[in-house]
C-alpha cells in the first residue's frame, strides 16, 4: 500500500491499517461467537429457554475495550491532522485554482501551468480556491484531500518524496464533466525543477535582474 509518494502516506496508512485490522479481529471474534452459540443454544438441546440477567463485569468489559480503541484512532488521527495542518514557513507558495472543469497552478514568479510541476523533497505550500462551486483536491498517492468552496481561502502542504508523476483529481461531484477534472503533479529533482521555474514559455531562461556593470 505504502509507496513513499509523499510525506503524508506513512502516517495516513499506519492509521487505515490499524482500523482495519481493529475491524478484522472483531469480525472474526463475533462470527465465530454466533457459530459457537448458534451450535451450543440450539433449539434442539435447549428446547426451553432461559432468562439471562445482567452481568456487571461483562457490561464494563464491553464499554470499556471500544472506548479505549476510539480513543486511540483519534489520537492517532489528531496527531496526522496536526501535521497536515502545520506548514513549514520555507515552503514554496503555489496558488491552485479550481474550476468547472479543470485546475490551474500560479507560482510565486508569476508562471501558470495546468499540471503542479515540484522539487523533490521540498515543502510545498497549496493555497486553495474555486471559482465556481465546490470541489475537492485530492491526490491519492500523496494521501492529501482538501475541500475547495467559492469565496473561501484554504491551504494545504505535501513534500515529493519520489519523483515521478500523480494524479490530482476532483473528490467533490461539481457538475456534469466531474469525471473528466483530472490534473497532475509532476514531481522533479531540485536542479531540473529550478531550470524549470526560471524558464520562459519560449524555452529561454527567465531574467528578471537587469545586468550590472557600465554599457560599453
Amino acid at each position: 500500500m505504502s509507496n513513499g509518494a509523499s510525506n503524508f502516506v506513512e502516517t495516513v496508512d499506519s492509521v487505515f491499517l490499524l482500523s482495519v485490522a481493529i475491524s478484522v479481529f472483531f469480525l472474526v471474534l463475533i462470527t465465530a461467537l454466533i457459530i459457537v452459540f448458534s451450535i451450543k443454544y440450539n433449539r434442539k438441546r435447549n428446547k426451553k429457554a432461559v432468562n439471562i440477567h445482567g452481568h456487571t463485569l461483562l457490561e464494563i468489559i464491553w464499554t470499556t475495550i471500544p472506548t479505549i480503541l476510539v480513543l486511540i484512532l483519534f489520537w492517532y488521527g489528531w496527531v496526522g491532522y496536526k501535521e497536515m495542518v502545520d506548514i513549514p514557513d520555507n515552503a514554496m507558495t503555489v496558488e491552485v485554482t479550481a474550476q468547472m472543469w479543470k485546475w490551474s497552478f500560479k507560482y510565486e514568479n508569476g508562471k501558470q501551468t495546468d499540471s503542479l510541476y515540484v522539487p523533490v523533497n521540498k515543502p510545498v505550500k497549496l493555497i486553495l480556491k474555486s471559482v465556481d462551486v465546490n470541489h475537492a483536491f485530492f491526490v491519492p498517492a500523496f494521501r492529501i484531500k482538501k475541500d475547495v468552496f467559492p469565496n473561501t481561502q484554504r491551504t494545504a502542504w505535501f513534500i515529493a518524496e519520489n519523483k515521478g508523476r500523480y494524479v490530482i483529481t476532483c473528490a467533490e461531484y461539481c457538475g456534469l464533466n466531474h469525471s473528466h477534472m483530472y490534473s497532475g503533479i509532476v514531481a522533479m529533482p531540485d536542479n531540473d525543477f529550478n531550470k524549470w521555474y526560471t524558464m520562459n514559455e519560449n524555452g529561454s531562461k527567465s531574467t528578471d535582474n537587469k545586468k550590472s556593470g557600465s554599457e560599453e
